[in-house]
C-alpha cells in the first residue's frame, strides 16, 4: 500500500514564483547535490550547539557574563527569522537537534509511523508548547538565566532522543518542535521556494524523492508532487538528489508572495500567526520601563499580590487580545464574503505572516544592535580577558528608524496579502472591498501598537 502522503493528494498546481530556478546555477546545484550536503554543515552545528550547551550549564550564572548565553540569545535568536525570511526552513536541515534524530535512528530507531493523534493534533500542540516557553522564560527566566536556558535545551533534546527511539523520520520536527511551527509560519512569507515540475512528475513512478533512493525520503514527511505550501520543506536536498528526472525547482519569489494564494487554509496555522502577535507584545512590554506600572495597576484592579498569578492573567490575555480582533474582523468580513466566521479566521489570519515576522525580526534587532558586541566580551572572558563596555553596534536612533521600516513593510505585506484572500474569497467587487476593510484596519492596528511599542527604550538583557 502506497503511503498517506503520497496517494491522498492530487498533484498541486506549482507554488508561485518566478520562472528562475536557482538549480540552474552550476555551482549551486553541485552544492545541493553533493553527498556533503548539509551534513557539512549541520555537523560543524552540533559541536557548536554541545558546547554552548555546556557553557549555558557549567559556565558563569550570570547572563551578563556567560558566552553561551551571548551566542544563543543575542546571535542565534536574532539572525534566526532573518534566516526565515532570506533562505526558508534551511535551519532545520542544519539544526542540532534534527542531527541528534537522525543518530539516535541509526542506532535504535523502530521507525514506527506518527501516531494519528500528532498528525491531526501536532500544530496545535506546537501553539501550546511555544506559549508555555514563553509564558516560563518571564517566570522563571529561562533567557536572562543561563542554567535555565540550558535545562531547555537538555530537555528538547531528551524529546527529540524519545521520538527519534520510536518514530520514523523527523516526526519531532514535523510534529512536535515549537521552532518547527515558527519556522513553518514564517517560512510561508519567506523568498525561496521548493516545487515539482507537474508535468514531469505526472509521468514518474519511481516516487524517489519521498520513498527514497540515492539517500533517504523526505525527512518532513513532504512529497513535492503534492505539496502547497513550503512550510514543511527544509531545503535539505534529499528529493533534488533522489529524483531521476530533474523536477525538482528552487526557486526566487517576492516575499509573502505564497500567501496570497492559500488553498487550504489550517484553523491552527492562523491561530498560531496570531499567537505570535500577541507573543511579539508580551516580549515588548515585559522589556519597557512602563512594565512595572502595568503590572501593578494589573495586580491592584484584580486584588492580586503573587506575581506568578498577575503575570499569567496578564500573558492570557495579552494572547487573547490578537486572536479577539482577529475572530472579530473575520466576522465582520463574513457578513461580506457569506463564509463561517472560522473560515474566514483560518484564511485571513494567514495574512497577519508578514507583519509577525517583521515585528519579530524588529524586536530581536535590538538585541542584536544593542547587544551584539556581548558575543565578543564573553567570548574573549573564555581566555581571561573579560572586557567591559557599551554593548551596542550602533546608536538607539538608528535601531528605532530600522524597526519602524520593518514594521511598515510588514504592514504593506499583510495588507496587500489581505486584499488578495479577500479576492479569491469573495464574489463582486464590493463584497471583496467589504471583506477587505476589516482586515486591513486590523492589520493598521497591530502596525501601530508595535510602532508605538517600539517608541519606548527597551530595558537590556545583556
Amino acid at each position: 500500500m502506497s503511503d498517506p502522503a503520497i496517494r491522498k493528494k492530487p498533484a498541486a498546481r506549482p507554488l508561485q514564483g518566478p520562472a528562475f530556478n536557482l538549480l540552474d546555477i552550476p555551482a549551486f546545484r553541485r552544492l545541493v547535490k553533493s553527498r556533503w550536503y548539509p551534513g557539512v554543515i549541520a555537523w560543524p552545528t552540533l559541536v557548536i550547539f554541545a558546547f554552548i550547551t555546556w557553557e549555558l550549564v557549567m559556565g558563569p550564572l550570570k547572563a551578563h557574563d556567560n558566552f553561551g548565553t551571548a551566542l544563543t540569545w543575542v546571535l542565534w535568536w536574532p539572525i534566526l527569522p532573518i534566516m526565515f525570511l532570506l533562505l526558508g526552513r534551511i535551519w532545520c536541515a542544519i539544526c542540532p537537534f534534527g542531527t541528534i534524530n537522525d543518530l539516535v535512528q541509526a542506532f535504535v530507531g523502530n521507525n514506527r509511523p506518527v501516531p494519528r493523534f500528532l498528525k491531526r493534533y501536532g500544530i496545535w500542540i506546537i501553539d501550546a508548547i511555544f506559549m508555555l516557553i514563553t509564558w516560563s522564560d518571564h517566570l522563571w527566566g529561562v533567557v536572562e538565566n543561563p542554567l535555565n536556558s540550558g535545562i531547555l535545551l537538555l530537555l528538547i533534546t531528551l524529546g527529540v532522543v524519545v521520538s527519534g527511539a520510536f518514530f520514523e523520520r523527523r516526526t519531532w520536527c514535523r510534529y512536535l518542535c515549537f521552532l518547527g511551527g515558527l519556522s513553518g509560519n514564517y517560512t510561508r512569507g519567506g523568498i525561496i521556494g521548493l516545487s515539482a515540475t507537474p508535468g514531469i512528475c505526472a509521468t514518474c513512478t519511481t516516487q524517489n524523492c519521498y520513498k527514497g533512493g540515492e539517500v533517504p525520503g523526505c525527512p518532513m514527511f513532504v512529497f513535492p508532487k503534492t505539496m502547497e505550501s513550503n512550510a514543511d520543506c527544509n531545503l535539505c536536498g534529499n528529493c533534488v538528489k533522489n529524483c531521476p528526472n530533474g523536477s525538482i525547482r528552487i526557486t526566487t519569489r517576492l516575499p509573502s508572495q505564497e500567501l496570497w494564494f492559500v488553498r487550504n487554509p489550517q484553523l491552527p496555522v492562523a491561530f498560531l500567526a496570531s499567537v505570535i502577535m500577541g507573543i511579539v507584545f508580551v516580549q515588548n512590554i515585559t522589556m519597557l520601563n512602563i512594565w512595572e506600572s502595568i503590572l501593578a495597576w494589573f495586580e491592584s484592579a484584580l486584588g492580586i499580590s503573587w506575581y506568578p498569578l498577575a503575570f499569567s492573567i496578564a500573558f492570557l490575555v495579552l494572547m487573547a487580545i490578537p486572536v479577539g480582533l482577529l475572530f472579530g474582523a473575520s466576522a465582520l468580513a463574513a457578513r461580506a464574503n457569506g463564509k463561517a466566521v472560522l473560515e474566514n479566521f483560518a484564511r485571513f489570519g494567514y495574512a497577519i505572516i508578514p507583519l509577525d515576522m517583521a515585528g519579530h525580526i524588529a524586536h530581536n534587532l535590538f538585541h542584536l544592535l544593542a547587544e551584539g558586541k556581548a558575543v565578543w566580551f564573553t567570548g574573549l572572558s573564555l581566555f581571561g580577558k573579560g572586557i567591559e563596555g557599551p554593548t551596542s553596534l550602533v546608536d538607539a536612533g538608528t535601531i528605532q528608524v530600522l524597526q519602524y521600516g520593518l514594521v511598515v513593510l510588514g504592514a504593506l505585506a499583510s495588507i496587500y496579502t489581505a486584499w488578495r484572500l479577500a479576492k479569491s474569497s469573495a464574489g463582486l467587487p464590493a463584497r471583496k472591498i467589504a471583506t477587505f476593510l476589516p482586515l486591513a484596519v486590523l492589520m493598521l492596528l497591530f502596525a501601530a501598537a508595535n510602532v508605538y511599542l517600539f517608541s519606548i527604550p527597551m530595558a537590556m538583557r545583556m
